[in-house]
C-alpha cells in the first residue's frame, strides 16, 4: 500500500483515489485538489496522525507474554515499546516483570506513556516505568482486560496465561500478533521482527483495511 502526504493541505492518501478521514478512521474516495504530496511509510503515517491535534487515536497499544522472559524477549520487547512511543502511541502492560517491564522501559526512555493493569491491590507494585499503575484487584485478569482494552494486541513470549489473553483478544475482535515465541493460535500471525510489528500497529492505527470500528 503506498501512501501520500499532501502538505499543503494536510492530508493522507493512497494514490487510489482514497484519503483518510482523522475523526472517522476511515478512507473515502478523494476530491481531485487531495492528490499530490510526499509518498511516506505507514509508520510515518501513523506519527502524522498523532502529531493531529484534534483527532489523535487514544487507545492504547496492549502488550502481554513472559514473566521469566530470556534475554532475546527482554530486547524485542524493549524495543517495542520505543517503537511504540516514536508512533506517538501509549503502552498498555500489566506493569510486572519480564516482558512487561523490558517494553515499558523502552516507551518511557522514548518519552512515552504506559499504562500499567496489575493483577494485585497495591499499584505501587509497577515497575518504575509505568507512568498510570491500576490495581486491579486480587481475583482480576489483567491479561483479559489488557486484551479487550487496547487498540490491538501483541503478544511476547508466554504460557498459559498470554494463550488465554491471545484468544480474548481474538474474541472481541482485536487485531493480535505474535513474536518473540509467544503460542501460536490459528489465525494469529506471527510478526518478523520490530518493524514488522511497528508496521502491524500502524495498519490498525490508519485502519487500512476497514475493519476497525469508528468508536475505536
Amino acid at each position: 500500500m503506498k501512501l501520500f502526504l499532501n502538505k499543503e493541505t494536510n492530508v493522507l492518501h493512497d494514490g487510489e483515489d482514497r484519503v483518510f478521514d482523522r475523526m472517522a478512521r476511515r478512507w473515502r474516495i478523494a476530491a481531485p485538489s487531495a492528490t499530490g504530496g510526499e509518498e511516506i511509510t505507514i509508520q510515518d503515517a501513523c506519527r502524522w496522525l498523532q502529531r493531529q491535534d484534534d483527532y489523535p487515536i487514544r487507545s492504547p497499544i496492549s502488550l502481554i507474554g513472559q514473566t521469566e522472559a530470556s534475554e532475546a524477549q527482554m530486547a524485542i520487547a524493549q524495543a517495542l515499546g520505543t517503537g511504540i512511543a516514536k508512533l506517538g502511541l501509549s503502552l498498555l502492560c500489566d506493569g510486572g516483570p519480564g516482558v512487561a517491564t523490558a517494553a515499558a522501559q523502552g516507551a518511557q526512555e522514548a518519552d512515552g506513556q504506559v499504562i500499567g493493569i496489575l493483577p494485585g491491590t497495591d499499584w505501587r507494585d509497577a515497575s518504575p516505568y509505568v507512568s498510570v499503575s491500576l490495581a486491579a484487584g486480587a481475583s482480576s485478569r489483567p491479561n483479559t482486560l489488557i486484551a479487550e482494552a487496547g487498540l490491538c494486541l501483541i503478544a511476547i513470549g508466554g504460557g498459559y496465561d498470554t494463550l488465554g489473553g491471545i484468544a480474548h483478544g481474538k474474541q472481541c475482535g482485536r487485531k493480535v500478533f505474535t513474536m518473540g515465541g509467544a503460542p501460536t493460535i490459528e489465525g494469529v500471525p506471527e510478526v518478523d521482527g520490530i518493524e514488522e510489528a511497528l508496521d502491524a500497529i500502524s495498519h490498525v492505527a490508519l485502519n487500512t483495511d476497514g475493519a476497525e470500528p469508528t468508536w475505536r
